[in-house]
């Protein structure tokens, strides 16, 4: 074997230096501007300073820097150092990729649509893959440091895009599982609050979300959970329901308190007297806080035993301290009833003594219905006059016939119904019944005037003296055959007739325009037609009688 001679052992060694490679090299002289270093080639290699500045190096240290050339136009090595770093951190970062690993890195940057971040060398990671919920200000990342998870990466482009909210996710399905198969109904937890809603709360449970719902948050009234909590606060709670498929926890806080509810009947029994304040009104009435966690109701018409309220707002106010009664409580569906009016006297239970039968007074018409006028005896008392009981010979189809609203009307007290709460009054009982006393005013023979009030198919109702209606039945209109009332008599007419019946039983009195001339044997005749119309259906009383009227009739017109 021959020797070799030192120029080819020299050209050895430099062709094993290919550009593109990383090598090892020793620090010659620091310079200002450069650092001279040498690989072992004929010439030694300038880097920028700038390269190494925040390395501390000295003379003789070794580095890996990146041969880019053996030789450039001035017969000098070209060597990088950023170069070198770069392409063993990209290798080193595809690997991590292909194994599916992390990779960390410091923020540098807001660029468009996210953030620059330094992993060795210069990736992307987009705002939507920042965190689990997007944030509003980027800045706030710029300089820290964080775990990342490649997603992308192109080795022609030299693209890498970055993930940091898969890492959190996958961390936080870890902390899930652990909490999920930790935990068991009955256990306590705490927790922050993390969302607020309408229905309930979420809380992070250490990266486990679970629902606090309303329902279970008070034995008191919520109206949104806003009341009792905010975001960010820490909570002591319980673990109501676990549902390890579904990944869903149920958490109680009311829980953890006394239940109000336990003793209820003991502390508050029927009839007690109790303080509260106003927590909601409604239409139908108000909920009233006796003590925390327990409400009662106070129904619209529990307030007052003869106002008229219609909206308990009328009379109330959220906040507003009252005092009620307990007149019932339901434990199984947490409901009490309370009453205010019981702490007064119900001013019906001497209505008899203030108003007895037989009381006249005046008082004014409150309200009309078509059965009656109801009269304001004191305020929230009314009394009710029966059209029936309106008047004793007027045939009243409806009280606006004689009365108005407001008009002051003069009756007497006929009944009193105290479990029903009704009184009846009437009016035409303050005069004597002229029907009782009409043998005295009207007999059988009497000639009499009057005016027609109303015509009926069968006759003609003439309006007497004394407000009493006669009938002229049509076979008495005249000595010829009648076919049509009209065609003898009309509404307004004035006319004279005879009695020839006076019926106290039936209320009736009959007329006769064709037995004024008649003697008293022809009278008594025509008497004893009339009588024998009652089987009639064409004729059967004077109440009934006006029901077949053809013409209506008004007072006034």
């Amino acid at each position: 074997m021959s020797t070799q001679t030192l120029a080819e052992m020299i050209a050895g060694s430099f062709r094993e230096l290919s550009e593109g490679s990383i090598v090892k090299g020793k620090i010659l002289e620091i310079k200002p501007q450069v650092i001279l270093v040498d690989i072992g080639y004929k010439s030694e290699g300038a880097i920028p300073s700038n390269e190494f500045e925040d390395e501390d190096i000295q003379v003789g240290d070794e580095v890996e820097v990146l041969l880019e050339k053996l030789e450039n136009d001035e017969g000098m090595v070209v060597l990088s150092k950023e170069k070198a770093a770069y392409k063993q951190n990209w290798d080193k970062i595809a690997s991590v990729f292909r194994d599916g690993g992390l990779v960390k890195g410091k923020i540098k940057s807001v660029v468009k649509g996210g953030l620059t971040v330094n992993v060795g060398v210069e990736a992307f990671l987009p705002a939507s893959q920042i965190d689990i919920i997007p944030p509003k200000d980027l800045n706030e990342y710029v300089g820290k440091v964080f775990e990342f998870k490649i997603v992308k990466i192109n080795d022609d482009r030299k693209n890498i895009v970055l993930s940091r909210r898969e890492v959190i996710e996958a961390e936080r399905a870890e902390q899930r599982q652990k909490f999920l198969d930790s935990v068991a109904p009955g256990d306590k937890v705490t927790g922050v609050v993390k969302n607020i809603t309408d229905f309930g709360v979420f809380v992070d449970l250490n990266g486990m979300d679970g629902l606090l719902h309303i329902t279970d948050m008070s034995w008191g009234r919520l109206n949104h959970p806003t009341e009792l909590v905010g975001i960010g606060q820490k909570l002591d709670l319980l673990i109501l329901e676990v549902n390890r498929e579904k990944e869903r926890v149920s958490l109680g806080l009311k829980q953890l308190q006394n239940n109000p509810w336990e003793n209820i009947e003991g502390r508050y029994p029927v009839g007690q007297r109790v303080r509260g304040k106003v927590t909601k009104l409604v239409a139908y009435g108000a909920f009233v806080e006796i003590e925390e966690g327990v409400e009662g109701l106070v129904h619209v018409s529990e307030l007052s035993w003869v106002k008229r309220i219609a909206r308990p707002s009328d009379v109330l106010n959220v906040g507003q301290e009252i005092e009620a009664v307990v007149l019932g409580i339901n434990k199984d569906e947490r409901k009490i009833s309370l009453g205010v009016r019981q702490l007064d006297t119900n001013p019906w239970d001497d209505i008899d003594l203030r108003y007895p039968v037989g009381t006249q007074l005046k008082r004014p018409v409150r309200n009309l219905t078509a059965y009656g006028a109801f009269v304001e005896l004191e305020e929230g008392i009314d009394g009710m006059i029966h059209v029936s009981d309106l008047s004793w010979t007027r045939k009243v189809n409806h009280p606006s016939e004689m009365l108005k609203k407001g008009q002051e009307v003069d009756a007497v007290v006929l009944g009193i119904d105290k479990p029903n709460q009704r009184i009846s009054l009437g009016m035409k009982q303050l005069d004597t019944d002229p029907w009782s006393i009409i043998d005295n005013r009207f007999k059988v023979g009497d000639i009499v005037k009057g005016k027609v009030a109303k015509i009926a198919s069968f006759g003609a109702f003439v309006e007497l003296d004394g407000d009493i209606d006669g009938l002229i039945h049509i076979s008495q209109l005249s000595e010829d055959h009648v076919a049509k009332v009209k065609d003898v008599i009309n509404v307004g007419d004035e006319v004279e007739a005879r009695v020839i019946k006076v019926d106290k039983v039936e209320r009736r009195i009959g007329l006769s325009v064709k037995a004024l001339n008649y003697n008293e044997a022809e009278i008594q005749k025509e008497s004893a037609a009339f009588e024998a119309l009652r089987p009639s259906t064409d004729l059967v009383g004077l109440e009934q009688a006006f029901k077949f009227a053809t013409e209506e009739w008004r007072p006034g017109e």
